[in-house]
């Protein structure tokens, strides 16, 4: 609460010299470890820590030495610690001790998570990033930046303050945008279009997903990937891009591919009979819409879904919106309870049903509303629960945390069945 009221009575040229100055104060402290380091920064509104896991993946079998800070983990080597800070971007001092761990472990290459709130507090400041990649952008952390527009425009600072090699969602309504920055090179990946202002095109041909997961084609060469949802392949072909970057070649880059089994909290089956459950950590509208839409051309019954929003004042707007995406795809919907910090989470399911309609069902306990949605699911239907992926915890008021895992809980409410 004081550190909230703080942030609004400080002018904000201070607080931007406050994070600034810490970026720097960081970087010195370590002694400016990513100049002895590949870096590779992922950024976008959807899709980051899968295209980080990816590439971070593909580069493990070209036998490279890897580090990866996503929202998902951390890892060194193959070691890993699991993210519990509610933030997919970590902090200045955090990020820059991480990266001299990567060093004196001899990494080759660390791939990170880039958001546009840890552009905005200058945490990707001092850290000599190589390749900067875009996956997508839809609204997200309008409250935040005080509009979309200045949420772009912190991503795109990111892009201006990499010099080097920019990959690039050529098939992204904001690709002109992104593209318009300099850098040494840009590549550019996706399935519609195909720019003039990239030196390397990507381009995937013959999409194909289905419930086993999904298959493309570049230069006439097959990629098949176990990760579900059309989504999905635009990460893959950003991985690829990064790779073709990096000369891994192409062989190398499809084992690595056909290797990943799932990424946790992403799309991820939980249950495969007597119905299917899936747990994914979508939270914007446009992520959403691209979960049901997959699994809804995929099924052959009901969909019941089980979604809420996120508290604290972020991006109210969405509300209503979550529920009205849920309404045109699901057959039941089971609102509940998130992540409601200091807000009513009572008010904040009601903000949710209202745009679901009639088909909303209001079950404040997480995971009673999980229960729910098991009991009224009969074989072959398609169940959905979103909003926490691979989260550790449940963020409640005055800073109170509970632990959580999405997983664990659809398992034992299926037990009780």
């Amino acid at each position: 609460m004081v550190k909230r009221i703080l942030k609004k009575i400080t002018p904000r040229f201070l607080l931007s010299g406050y994070h600034w100055s810490w970026a720097l104060f960081s970087a010195l402290v370590y002694r400016f470890p990513s100049r002895r380091l590949t870096v590779i920064g992922v950024t976008g509104t959807n899709g980051k820590s899968t295209t980080t896991r990816l590439i971070a993946e593909i580069l493990k079998e070209a036998g490279k030495k890897v580090a990866v800070a996503s929202s998902i983990d951390f890892e060194i080597l193959g070691e890993t610690r699991k993210n519990k800070m509610k933030m997919t971007m970590p902090g200045r001092g955090y990020i820059q001790k991480f990266l001299r761990e990567a060093v004196e472990k001899e990494v080759d290459v660390v791939v990170l998570e880039v958001t546009s709130e840890g552009v905005k507090q200058f945490r990707h400041k001092f850290i000599d990033f190589d390749v900067a990649v875009f996956t997508n952008l839809s609204p997200e952390h309008i409250e935040s930046h005080g509009g979309f527009e200045n949420y772009k425009r912190a991503k795109g600072r990111f892009f201006k303050a990499v010099s080097g090699v920019h990959v690039l969602n050529f098939d992204d309504e904001h690709f002109d945008y992104f593209s318009s920055f300099d850098a040494e090179k840009r590549y550019g990946y996706g399935f519609e279009k195909e720019p003039e202002n990239c030196e390397v095109i990507i381009k995937g041909k013959k999409l194909i997903s289905g419930p086993e997961g999904i298959e493309f084609e570049v230069d006439q060469e097959l990629f098949k990937m176990s990760l579900l949802g059309k989504f999905n392949a635009y990460n893959g072909l950003a991985a690829l891009a990064v790779a073709d970057y990096l000369e891994v070649d192409r062989k190398t880059v499809k084992k690595a591919l056909e290797k990943i089994v799932g990424i946790p909290g992403r799309m991820e089956k939980v249950i495969e009979e007597p119905f299917t459950v899936f747990i994914d950590y979508a939270f914007t509208p446009n992520a959403l819409e691209k979960v049901y839409q997959d699994l809804y051309e995929k099924c052959d019954a009901k969909m019941i879904v089980v979604l809420g929003a996120c508290g604290g004042g972020r991006d109210k707007w969405k509300r209503p919106v979550l529920g009205e995406i849920a309404a045109e795809y699901a057959d039941t919907i089971i609102v509940t309870n998130e992540d409601p910090y200091d807000e009513d989470p009572e008010k904040i399911i009601e903000d949710v049903a209202r745009g679901a309609g009639e088909k909303a069902v209001k079950v404040k306990d997480r995971r009673e509303a999980i229960g729910k949605a098991l009991r009224t699911a009969e074989k072959g239907d398609v169940v959905v629960v979103t909003g926490k992926g691979s989260e550790s915890w449940m963020q409640l008021k005055n800073g109170k945390k509970i632990p959580w895992n999405e997983r664990k809980v659809v398992e034992e409410e299926l037990k009780k069945i």
